[in-house]
């Protein structure tokens, strides 16, 4: 039964930290830390992933409002699934399945905290943030590109500790790349949304050298520290599908009308 599962609870404590009135903007680092904990201790068998298999080759499509502007069909690729938990106004909880050498190219998370727990395998996560105040390229006849710091470029393997990031800080943009079959699960709080100024933004990154600028890296630091980032459309190979979640689904006892999204 949903009552009692870690996907209730944290639903519960999601709901108790991202309401209107405790906003992700203002969550406490006390409050972050609760979740990071409990994120920390759900196992894929918790979510209804027993096996770790690699998906079938194939069409497919994705359905959240993430990434519905950047769908593509790419005949034979690889699938990313993306099984949905919950969804309001205030947070999302969700969970992406990625086949071995799949990625979720580089991208931002406007105005969101993010909590990402890997529940099985292993992902490359590649992480920027802009650096401030910004930065750009003195060469005007080039791309329009914007310095960012690199804030982690590692491998990361289940069982390891739930990674956050904030609106502007510990790796805002960022971009998994599966090195063996892998699933995430993602609390975003709040959600993308357009209509809200929160659109989801790819990148592509340039090494440092590729552009100059009067504003050279900080003292004690390499130019592997930074890098340029340009905007651009979604990419082409960006192939993603709605997933059937298996696990426990949550039970709302009490909803805020407007704000939330019965399942």
């Amino acid at each position: 039964m949903a009552k009692g599962s870690s996907i209730q609870a944290l639903y519960e404590l999601c709901k108790k930290t991202f309401t209107s009135s405790s906003s992700s903007a203002t969550a406490s680092p006390q409050a972050i830390a609760k979740l990071t904990a409990l994120l920390d201790t759900i196992t894929p068998a918790e979510v209804g992933l027993e096996d770790a298999v690699e998906d079938d080759r194939g069409h497919g499509f994705f359905g959240s409002n993430y990434f519905k502007n950047s769908t593509r069909t790419a005949r034979w690729a690889q699938p990313i699934t993306y099984l949905h938990i919950y969804e309001c106004d205030s947070f999302t909880i969700g969970i992406f399945c990625l086949p071995t050498s799949s990625v979720i190219p580089l991208h931002d998370h406007p105005g969101m905290t993010v909590l990402s727990k890997i529940l099985y395998g292993s992902m490359h996560v590649k992480a920027y943030d802009w650096v401030e105040p910004a930065v750009g390229s003195g060469e005007p006849d080039n791309v329009p590109v914007r310095l960012g710091k690199l804030h982690t470029d590692t491998v990361l393997s289940a069982p390891c500790p739930t990674t956050v990031l904030y609106p502007k800080t510990a790796g805002n943009l960022h971009c998994f790349t599966a090195v063996s079959s892998c699933a995430v699960l993602d609390v975003l709080a709040p959600p993308y949304s357009e209509a809200a100024g929160r659109r989801c933004t790819y990148y592509q990154d340039y090494p440092y050298s590729s552009f100059s600028t009067e504003d050279g890296p900080r003292k004690h630091e390499e130019e592997e520290d930074y890098a340029w980032l340009e905007a651009i459309e979604a990419p082409d190979n960006l192939y993603m599908r709605s997933g059937k979640y298996t696990g426990p689904a949550v039970q709302e006892e009490f909803c805020f009308p407007g704000s939330c999204t019965i399942i």
